[in-house]
Parts: structure tokens; C-alpha cells; sequence
């Protein structure tokens, strides 16, 4: 049977799924795995806070149980990487977080990566991560463009303050290479990596590349 990658997107915002999906279209291939990215219909519109991030998780997981014996590999595409390691405890099936993947890509395209937040109350969770994977010497910043999930739709609204961020990052933290931190941002990348003059991460795409590498091995 042809190979199935599940992209799961923790918040019930379609739109927000669109464009995940539409931001993976350079990975699909006539012969390669099918790429599914599913909308978490249980979850909340955008996942914004810790208890956003604690009411996804049992979703998620009863999600990679539905879908487990239908699927070779999982991303979980929301930036806290919700259920990461519950959803990696039950299925023997590659669970890729897009957060722990961003970051670890990040590391081969430069010296210290800043991340580009939603939210204040983003960046303690995304601290948190940068201390689990040992990063911290890599870390340079955390700068949040102060707009929710569903804001991210308005490019109008979004761009200018992303690029404002993105030149803090470079210009006052150092950062010599960027990560989107909320998966609704992946329409932007290309741009702001012109922009910036810099390499610009989207998570999404980092951990999608890892999960179909560990599918092509296994």
C-alpha cells in the first residue's frame, strides 16, 4: 500500500489547515507518501495558552489511535508540540512535533536561532523546549508579533510586525538564522527570508522532511 503521512493540526481553524497543507505542496511527489493534514475538530481555534495546550492532548491521541494502522508517520503541527510524547507512547509510528524539529533544524542553518512568537505568554512554553533539547548556547532570542492565531490570516496586519521581529532578532539578539513560531505562518516564509536576509525556518516543513525520512527508512 502506498506510504501515508498524517499532518495533524491542533486547532479546529480550517484556514489555518489550508495553508499548512498548502505550504507541504513541494513535498508531495507522484511516488511518494501521501500527505494527509487533518483539522482537530475537538480543539480550540488557535492554541494560545498552556491549558490550550493541556485540553489538545488527549484529542491528539485519540486521533494517532483512529488513524494508526492507516498511517506510516504523524507531525504534530502547532509550535507547543501538544500530546508529543503521549502520542509518541502509543504508536510505534514516527510522532514528529514541529517545535523540537524546527529547532534541531535550525541548528545546521546557523549558529543561534531566534523565534519569532504569536504571543508573550508563547514564549515560557517555547523557553521550556529550548531547555529539553539542550539548546540554550544555540538560542539567541524570542520576540512575540503580539497577534492570536486567527490574526495570522491578515497579511496586511501580520507582515510589517514580523518583519519588525525578525530584524530585532537579527540586529539585537544575534540570530543568524529564524523560526516561525506558529504554524499559520507558513504562507509568509518565503518572504521574510528575503526580507531579513536570513534563513527563515518553517517548522511544519522541518519536521514533515524528518517524518518522511524516518518513513523511507523504516
Amino acid at each position: 500500500m502506498p506510504k501515508r503521512l498524517v499532518v495533524i493540526n491542533p486547532n479546529s481553524t480550517q484556514s489555518v489547515t489550508d495553508g499548512i497543507s498548502a505550504a507541504l505542496n513541494g513535498f508531495r511527489f507522484p511516488d511518494g507518501p501521501a500527505i494527509d493534514c487533518l483539522t482537530l475538530a475537538e480543539g480550540p481555534p488557535g492554541i494560545e495558552t498552556q491549558r490550550h495546550v493541556d485540553q489538545a492532548v488527549d484529542p491528539i491521541c485519540a486521533l494517532v489511535s483512529r488513524e494508526a494502522a492507516a498511517a506510516d508517520g504523524f507531525v504534530i503541527a502547532c509550535f507547543s508540540d501538544p500530546g508529543l510524547q503521549s502520542a509518541r507512547a502509543i504508536t510505534s509510528k514516527p510522532v514528529m512535533g514541529i517545535s523540537e524539529s524546527g529547532m534541531l533544524t535550525a541548528c545546521v542553518k546557523g549558529e543561534r536561532f531566534g523565534i519569532i512568537a504569536i504571543l508573550p505568554t508563547s514564549i515560557p512554553r517555547h523557553l521550556r523546549m529550548v531547555r529539553q533539547l539542550g539548546l540554550t548556547d544555540r538560542f539567541a532570542g524570542d520576540r512575540a508579533l503580539g497577534l492570536g492565531v486567527a490574526a495570522l490570516k491578515d497579511r496586511a496586519t501580520v507582515y510589517d510586525r514580523m518583519a519588525a521581529v525578525a530584524a530585532d532578532l537579527r540586529d539585537r539578539d544575534g540570530a543568524d538564522v529564524l523560526i516561525l513560531g506558529c504554524a499559520g505562518m507558513a504562507y509568509l516564509r518565503a518572504d521574510l527570508e528575503r526580507d531579513a536576509g536570513l534563513p527563515v525556518i518553517d517548522p511544519t516543513q522541518a519536521a514533515v522532511a524528518m517524518a518522511l525520512g524516518q518513513i523511507a527508512v523504516s
